[in-house]
């Protein structure tokens, strides 16, 4: 059995550069014939991995890094009584069963590795007992004794809920990669955007007064506009890439939930003060497939005379909805949505037939994860 949580946002961002390429030009793509503004999905799972780790005990969470040794040698410094010399030679030898190619410098890993600091810590029990025994032995004799310890097995299970989430992948390892329970796809404007310049100048505060030149010139470009945000939660991966213990998965899906709502790209942040709160939020629990709405803005949103496009794009999404429901037979298990009631009673109606009455987003959290948890049980077997 399958189920889906899938998460549709509407969003309106004021002129900003939450995500730029290498020219510093905030990033877009063509989409229904014209250019749209656009946040990656690496950005944006980005700052929603960020936001749930605010939300997590830290020591209960991933980190993703290439110090594993280092970060392992202190541990083994902490717990085992070793000094530096030691604890990092033990380190060294017990990686060293994972195979994984070293970086420039000879403590890191050619690449960033994604793992639970409780695995970290279950790696130093497999030696803690003979840590003093191992450290005196010769490089060989302690390259032999470790060998065959489960290391890779210690990686592979007990997986936090940020890696059970977002996944992991290892190319040197395929064992130890780990299926994401999660899919973001890239934010898209409603509506067709252009990209803009500010120019701005920096006053030297010591010239003097008859100096009236700029201490400095530059531009920034930007663009401003109502985002879709779609993310989609496979509860059934979720639970499985936890061993089954459904009281994490609900708790990961809540958090999980929160922090994607509420997060934000920090690009530009300083210069421009963007962060906003969503308008729309809205949460569909599928037995049957992920659907991602954006369809619904092929066709580029444009202004009325009565109504800016957020409101319009509310109605298209909310249309989008119903239409998906109606023509594909893709009728979720249950909606839920948070958003303010437009003033076009056309478009509140669409709303209301596709999401139900608006609720506080609180609530809608303890719906969606209410019926997770009646889920659960069957997807953990």
């Amino acid at each position: 059995m399958r189920c889906y949580v899938d998460i549709h946002i509407l969003q309106t961002v004021p002129p900003s550069n939450l995500n730029r390429d290498d020219a510093g030009t905030p990033k877009q793509a063509v989409y229904g014939g014209v250019k749209r503004a656009r946040v990656s999905s690496q950005a944006w799972k980005r700052a929603a991995r960020v936001a749930f780790a605010e939300q997590v005990d830290k020591a209960q969470l991933a980190t993703r890094t290439k110090k594993i040794s280092e970060l392992y040698a202190k541990l083994l410094a902490i717990r085992c009584g070793l000094d530096s010399e030691a604890s990092e030679r033990l380190a060294t030898h017990v990686l060293a069963e994972l195979g994984i190619k070293a970086g420039k410098k000879a403590s890191e890993t050619a690449y960033l590795l994604f793992f639970g600091r409780p695995q970290l810590e279950r790696l130093v029990d497999l030696v803690k007992q003979d840590a003093e025994r191992l450290t005196a032995m010769d490089d060989k004799d302690l390259a032999a004794a470790v060998k065959g310890l489960p290391v890779k097995e210690t990686l592979g299970t007990g997986h936090p809920i940020d890696v059970a989430l977002f996944g992991r992948m290892i190319a040197d390892i395929p064992a130890l990669n780990v299926d994401a329970a999660t899919q973001v796809a890239h934010a898209l404007s409603t509506h067709a955007v252009d990209v803009e310049f500010d120019y701005y100048t920096a006053v030297d505060d010591e010239n003097p007064k008859e100096d009236t030149g700029a201490g400095m010139i530059g531009t920034v470009e930007f663009q401003s506009a109502t985002l879709y945000r779609f993310s989609t939660v496979g509860l059934h991966q979720l639970a499985a890439n936890l061993g089954g213990d459904t009281g994490a998965a609900a708790e990961a899906l809540r958090v999980f939930l929160n922090a994607f709502a509420m997060s934000m790209p920090s690009g530009h942040q300083n210069s421009f003060a963007h962060r906003t709160t969503p308008n729309l939020v809205a949460v569909a629990l599928r037995t049957d497939q992920p659907v991602n709405l954006v369809s619904a803005f092929e066709q580029p949103v444009r202004p009325s005379r009565d109504s800016g496009v957020l409101d319009r794009s509310m109605q298209r999404l909310a249309e989008e909805m119903s239409e998906a429901s109606r023509l594909w037979g893709r009728t979720p298990a249950l909606v839920t949505a948070t958003y303010r009631t437009p003033s076009d009673e056309s478009a509140a109606t669409a709303l209301k037939a596709a999401f139900g009455p608006a609720v506080p987003f609180e609530e809608l959290v303890t719906t969606v994860v209410t019926a997770a948890r009646d889920q659960l049980p069957a997807l953990a077997r």
